[in-house]
């Protein structure tokens, strides 16, 4: 039994940060119901290529985007522009224990499914609203994307080549990093509720926005700025506190050294044959090295271009000194460790064969993770949840059907 078996949850969302909640609940055991719009469904479902391929290597109708953060769910499709099935939806919420949703501020009003209706009907709901901009301020209407907020929220201003290097510029993460810290803080708001509503017996709204998340992810950066009053720029790969903590060239390509305290770079001066640098008055300890910047990293690039990545990475892992080669995704998923670890996994699929996923990173001993169910079809589950937890007959599903409401 996971550890959130008795719980149910409604996942109204849609897209990348509503989703990856539901799916950490999903994997933790709880039972997520994802409501999705009959025919087209989640926007990601069409995000492709590439798709999904079958046994004989024909691209199916599944998005890969989809299937990164719908596993573990049952797929229902109800139009809930529909009377009849905004009736569904309530129905649904009066027996869940937490609905997630990211419609724009006041966008499901229109239907009665916002928090103030929902709570009428279940006071023990927690209902978790993701938007871009949360549920006030002068922004609150607007809609926000993750690039967007990438941008606005000063990630970019972080992220790509100093100005005076070649290619400068500001540069997005490669994934969409606030939609999935966004996922992860409401996964973890929705716990806090549950943990607040066995002690009171009550629900209550969870607001959550992308631009809140984006900012209190700026971490040391933030810091950076608020201690001094001068914004951060770009630094490429280089820490803005720590000093040789980057990438550097190899002769067969780079790696990346991460020298974290003043013992590391003693160790890492030893086996670069430059131990002088150690004792040397401009780096001897890392406030010197982050003021001498510009005189070390250069010294350093010129030794590491004579040994391979491989004999730099062995080299200094047999002395202690943290470094690592920087892998593309196929080298990724073959590394021993990640391989070890077991984080690329396979589950049966509903249009045959297996689809690849990419395990969840949680380790529980006494409630582990467990992968129940492939990312569904669009509406797979809609007959027997409608049955099952709603109590409808098949004639009155048929109907519904007839009527266009699934």
């Amino acid at each position: 039994m996971g550890a959130l078996s008795h719980i149910r949850v409604l996942d109204l969302s849609r897209v990348l940060a509503g989703p990856w909640a539901g799916q950490i609940l999903a994997d933790l055991g709880a039972d997520v119901i994802k409501v999705e719009r009959p025919v087209s469904g989640d926007d990601t479902r069409a995000w492709g290529p590439p798709f999904l391929r079958d046994e004989n290597g024909h691209d199916t109708s599944e998005a890969a985007y989809y299937l990164s953060a719908n596993r573990n769910k049952q797929s229902v499709t109800i139009d809930f522009t529909r009377p009849e099935g905004q009736a569904l939806v309530r129905e649904l919420a009066a027996r869940s224990d937490v609905l997630i949703e990211n419609f724009k501020v006041g966008g499901l009003a229109a239907y009665g499914l916002d928090y103030p209706t929902l709570k009428a009907i279940n006071p023990r709901l927690i209902y978790c609203s993701i938007t871009g901009f949360g549920q006030s301020g002068p922004y609150a209407r607007r809609a926000g994307y993750d690039f967007m907020i990438q941008g606005l929220g000063g990630l970019m201003s972080l992220t790509g080549r100093a100005e005076a290097e070649e290619g400068a510029g500001p540069v997005k993460v490669g994934v969409a990093l606030t939609d999935i810290l966004t996922g992860l803080y409401s996964s973890t708001a929705i716990l806090a509720a549950l943990a607040h509503r066995d002690q009171s017996g009550e629900g209550q709204h969870i607001d959550m926005a992308l631009l809140d998340v984006q900012v209190a992810c700026l971490a040391n950066q933030a810091m950076n700025y608020l201690s001094t009053g001068v914004a951060p720029r770009r630094l490429g790969n280089a820490h803005p506190n720590i000093v040789p903590y980057q990438d550097f060239p190899t002769a067969d390509g780079d790696f990346i050294l991460t020298v974290g305290n003043d013992s590391q770079f003693r160790k890492f001066a030893e086996v670069a044959g430059r131990p002088e640098w150690a004792d040397d008055p401009r780096f001897k300890s890392n406030t010197l090295r982050v003021a001498h910047r510009a005189e070390l990293i250069p010294l350093i690039r010129q030794v590491t271009v004579f040994k391979t990545t491989v004999q730099w990475v062995a080299e200094l892992e047999a002395a202690g000194v943290p470094c690592g080669p920087i892998n593309d995704l196929a080298q990724v998923f073959a590394d021993p460790q990640v391989v070890a670890r077991g984080l690329a996994i396979e589950l049966p699929h509903a249009l045959g064969g297996t689809v690849p996923l990419v395990a969840s990173p949680i380790r529980l001993s006494q409630t582990p993770v467990e992968y129940r169910r492939a990312p569904p079809l669009l509406g797979e589950h809609t007959q027997a949840v409608l049955r099952d937890v709603l109590g409808l007959s098949d004639e009155a599903i048929a109907l519904l059907r007839e009527g266009q409401v699934l």
